[in-house]
């Protein structure tokens, strides 16, 4: 079995599974080789490699879509895993407080990956996934991520060109630079309107003894949010969480 030249087994095979996203779930064979530039009999041997194991599944229309096998092994990142465990009950108060959107995300290179949410059923729709990527400069959680990301990482992210979801969001690196500095000085960070014209988010670091891993946020309607009398809430989920982390025992919750 000759491989393509220029492109490795690996390769082909990661290709493959990055070719599906949110708004492309299921794919044709044909959508596969297109997507991923390799010739049809190339992504149909892999693609049935991939069935076999589990990566993806093939439904009775033809289709592909991710396999369940993929999500089991996932599930077991360590940084994603244990700190679900810890957070979850905190969250789950911070629902029951207030009936609103709860997020946790860690930062994964220049975007964030969101590893738990709790939608609350009349709470402003948000536009996350648990598992979904975002970028760090628009949402509450990206904010404080960002604003405790090593000097290098937030260089990388100024200087690279800023996506404008709304009227609102914040793109010029100067003020950006200087807003991650506010929020390193206050605690916490609130985006107001920036991913979409009807959300606010307040966000508050995660901590360990070695910096911020983690960020836990609010996502609610901008025209009931306070964001004065929320930002303490968020903050004390925050320090709960970062407590759990970093004795390992399980968190106090905030009820």
């Amino acid at each position: 079995m000759r491989a393509e030249p220029g492109r490795s087994v690996t390769s082909k095979v990661l290709a493959l599974l990055d070719a599906f996203s949110p708004a492309t779930p299921a794919l044709t064979l044909s959508e596969l080789a297109r997507r991923t530039g390799l010739p049809l009999p190339t992504a149909y041997r892999r693609a049935a490699e991939l069935v076999a194991w589990g990566a993806l599944e093939r439904g009775d229309d033809g289709r592909y879509r991710i396999g369940l096998r993929l999500w089991e092994v996932g599930s077991l990142a360590p940084r994603g895993l244990g700190l679900r465990e810890l957070a979850l009950p905190v969250m789950e108060d911070l629902y029951e407080v207030t009936h609103e959107n709860v997020q946790l995300a860690v930062r994964q290179d220049l975007e964030l990956v969101f590893i738990e949410r709790i939608a609350g059923r009349q709470a402003v729709p948000v536009l996350t996934r648990v598992g979904g990527r975002f970028a760090l400069h628009a949402t509450g959680v990206g904010l404080v991520l960002l604003a405790h990301a090593p000097v290098e990482v937030q260089e990388q992210v100024l200087a690279a060109p800023l996506e404008r979801y709304t009227e609102l969001t914040i793109i010029d690196p100067k003020r950006l630079r200087s807003y991650l500095a506010e929020v390193r000085r206050v605690g916490y960070a609130v985006s107001d309107r920036q991913v979409t014209m009807d959300a606010l988010s307040v966000a508050a670091p995660i901590r360990v003894p070695e910096g911020v891993v983690a960020a836990i946020s609010l996502v609610v309607a901008h025209d009931r949010a306070d964001p004065v009398a929320l930002a303490p809430l968020v903050q004390a989920a925050g320090r709960v969480v970062s407590r759990a982390l970093s004795s390992s025992t399980p968190p106090r919750r905030l009820m």
